[in-house]
C-alpha cells in the first residue's frame, strides 16, 4: 500500500516554519510547525500519525540537503 503526503510552506519567521500538509495537494487539511533551532515538529491539531511523521521527516530531510526550508514538496513510499 502506497503512502503519499504533500506539503507547502504557509509562513516562516525567525523561530519557526509552518507547513500545510495532507494527501490532496489541492486541499491541505492539516498544519505542522517546525522549530528552527531544534528541527522538531508539532502537529497543530495534536495528531501525531503516519502522515504527520512522513511530512515532518521529508521537510527536515530536504532542509538538511539544501540548507533551506523547502517551499513545497511531497513524499511517497
Amino acid at each position: 500500500m502506497a503512502a503519499l503526503v504533500y506539503f507547502r510552506k504557509a509562513s516562516e519567521d525567525s523561530n519557526q516554519v509552518h507547513y500545510d500538509f495532507g494527501d490532496d495537494p489541492g486541499n491541505f487539511s492539516r498544519r505542522l510547525t517546525v522549530a528552527k533551532d531544534s528541527h522538531t515538529s508539532v502537529a497543530d491539531d495534536g495528531r501525531v500519525d503516519y502522515t504527520f511523521l512522513k511530512a515532518s521527516r521529508k521537510i527536515n530531510s530536504l532542509r538538511e540537503e539544501s540548507g533551506l526550508w523547502p517551499e513545497r514538496g511531497m513524499s511517497v513510499s
